[in-house]
């Protein structure tokens, strides 16, 4: 076998060609056609041996549960500057723009449960504590399923503290979903203020597409924070964008799709009475399986590519 001395002639040759080979095949800064084949093909192979359909199936179950009280508490906190009712309108026309009338009913028969009032101050604080826990779970298992991905070791943490930690950081993970809708309202607000004045200058076809770009950035970085904060691993920002655009795409795909499935389908025919969750579960479902894929382009990008190149899994404290 032929080696080479450290600091040799011929040492240095072959870092210069490996490092020449390298953005031959990336192109410098970037990715080339073998690279982006090794990050997807690698994303599948992962997708199926970490079982990715299975732990879509069981994130799909968590969310028909804390979907409810999910919006509950978004809407509260986008609620704190816009109003309760702007802000529930808002989610229901996003609701029913993506999931049509059917979805929207179920979504809004789970808004009245998670909604309905209490009487008495011990009833009150446990109604409040079965919402937190119901919204809360399904980010838990969101986190379960993105350790999997990035192949994080189970901790072997336990007691109190480790319980709190983790619903506490969930917690937070729900609180930046009303923060984010809160961050679109102001947009919607803004986008309608432009749209009455740029009205006379620019065709209505420009404005929706302007709105439709701001919406993808928003859903994006939502991907993107989901990607980088929940796994117990420390991910650069870096390496979270390329998952992050690619599951905001099939997300928008999904929705066009959806509707099209809805609008041609006819589900009440099919499924009666039961149309409007038969909705609401293909779309969590779908979109269970599009964050697991979306997280594992970044985990293959970020060991192919990214700043995990050299294979080191860096666990956050």
């Amino acid at each position: 076998m032929f080696q080479t001395l450290p600091n040799s002639p011929s040492a240095n040759l072959v870092e210069e060609l490996v490092i020449a080979r390298g953005i031959a095949t990336t192109g410098e800064g970037g990715m080339g056609p073998d690279m982006w084949w090794t990050v997807m093909k690698q994303a599948a192979s992962d997708w199926s041996s970490h079982k990715d359909a299975r732990q879509g199936a069981a994130l799909a179950y968590y969310s028909v549960f804390s979907l409810g009280p999910i919006i509950v508490i978004a809407v509260a906190v986008a609620g704190l500057l816009f109003g309760h009712d702007a802000a529930t309108a808002q989610v229901m026309s996003s609701i029913k723009n993506m999931l049509g009338d059917n979805g929207a009913k179920a979504v809004e028969a789970m808004l009245a449960g998670a909604n309905r009032p209490t009487a008495g101050l011990v009833a009150s604080i446990l109604g409040l504590g079965a919402l937190l826990f119901a919204a809360i779970g399904v980010v838990v298992q969101l986190k379960d399923a993105l350790n999997v991905v990035w192949e994080v070791e189970q901790s072997k943490e336990s007691g109190l503290w480790h319980f709190a930690r983790n619903y506490l950081l969930s917690f937070a993970a729900v609180l930046s979903l009303g923060f984010l809708l809160l961050v679109s309202l102001l947009v919607s607000a803004g986008l309608a203020a432009a749209g009455k004045h740029a009205s006379a200058y620019l065709p209505e076809g420009v404005l929706h597409i302007v709105t439709m770009l701001v919406s993808f950035v928003v859903v994006m970085v939502l991907f993107a924070m989901m990607f980088k904060w929940l796994p117990d691993v420390s991910v650069d920002w870096r390496d979270v964008w390329l998952g992050a655009f690619l599951t905001a795409v099939f997300f928008e795909i999904g929705k066009a799709g959806i509707g099209f499935y809805i609008g041609k389908q006819g589900l009440e025919s099919t499924y009666g009475a039961a149309a409007s969750i038969v909705v609401v579960l293909i779309w969590v479902y779908y979109t269970s399986q599009i964050i697991l894929m979306g997280a594992e382009v970044t985990h293959s990008y970020a060991t192919q590519n990214g700043s995990l190149t050299e294979g080191m899994k860096r666990l956050r404290s």
